[in-house]
């Protein structure tokens, strides 16, 4: 049966309504379930999922696989996956422009790019003050079109995801300006900087420290008034022992979407964080989730690229137009 068939995924035939991976921990979840939608499938046949990206445009959606060096796309119309890229410079994490160009974070090549409209790729970011970049992981546009984006060294570490090489830049998170292209630091001191997304209104910036000590966490930042900076430093969440969030994105009613995993199963999938920090929903994935985003034509569908495979649900939410 050809992979582009969900039933050949090799999963639930017939999953139960309501979907019991789908866990309410706060009754403030509640109103973001759907009775009747479960955890779909879609694809399997990766090595390590990463970076989803929705195109509405297109009415598809693009995820990297990273070890295999390529970008895959997944049809809604038909369900077929095709690979967009390959070879992709281990493109890792995505999200588009606000002029719907594709912004890519690639391992290889140690860049941001961009895909234009005709299909040329263009370095948006490759070197911070003469030195190249480690191996940038996610990435999010704001709406002034600053793009900003997360610099671990994960992806020079050895030669499974990238080339090793040896690390000429501290890890950082960078912001280039949509209108100048001029890059700028906004934060070095973040063990390990992961995924990150910006609140409803821009007013705060998430990001992941998955080095952090004694537990990986989930940071808070207030943006500056110039909308370039950030201050107020603060743990959002506490992943506690074994907790491993990676890329996340946010809904319009300021809850974050959270990859999650690693620890053990019962910690793999997607935890919901509401805006207070608090623990509301949960997810169960039968493999680590590395990132998600919010697609379809309402934006309510959830898009969990997860280790092997490429999984979906449809909630009673939307996620941030621009995410």
């Amino acid at each position: 049966m050809h992979p582009r068939h969900p039933r050949s995924a090799g999963w639930r035939d017939h999953p139960r309504y309501p979907d019991p991976l789908i866990k309410t921990l706060d009754d403030r979840f509640e109103p973001y379930r759907i009775f009747s939608a479960a955890v779909e499938r879609l694809y399997t046949g990766c090595r390590w999922s990463e970076g989803p990206v929705w195109f509405g445009d297109g009415r598809y959606l693009l995820w990297s696989d990273i070890p295999n060096n390529r970008i895959l796309k997944w049809e809604e119309e038909t369900g077929k996956v095709t690979n967009y890229r390959k070879p992709s410079d281990f493109a890792n994490g995505h999200t588009r422009d606000r002029q719907g160009r594709l912004i890519t974070c690639e391992h290889g090549g140690r860049r941001v790019s961009r895909t234009e409209y005709d299909g040329s790729v263009t370095p948006v970011m490759e070197s911070w003050q003469g030195k190249r970049l480690n191996s940038p992981n996610d990435v999010v546009v704001k709406s002034d079109g600053s793009i900003w984006f997360t610099d671990p060294v994960f992806g020079i570490l050895g030669n499974y995801e990238g080339h090793k090489v040896e690390s000429e830049n501290k890890q950082a998170v960078y912001r280039v300006d949509g209108e100048t292209g001029e890059a700028s630091v906004v934060a070095d001191d973040i063990l390990g900087p992961n995924g990150l997304c910006f609140s409803p209104d821009e007013s705060i910036l998430y990001i992941v420290e998955s080095r952090g000590e004694p537990n990986r966490k989930i940071l808070a930042y207030d943006v500056g008034y110039d909308g370039a900076s950030i201050k107020n430093k603060r743990v959002h969440i506490d992943a506690g022992p074994g907790g491993t969030p990676d890329g996340m994105r946010c809904d319009i009613d300021g809850n974050l979407w959270c990859g999650w995993g690693m620890g053990s199963e019962e910690l793999d999938g997607v935890l919901v964080v509401a805006p207070d920090g608090a623990r509301i929903g949960f997810i169960h994935l039968p493999e680590r989730c590395a990132n998600v985003c919010f697609g379809g034509p309402k934006r309510n569908r959830l898009f969990m690229a997860a280790s092997q495979s490429l999984y979906s649900l449809y909630v009673n939410t939307q996620g941030v137009a621009g995410g």
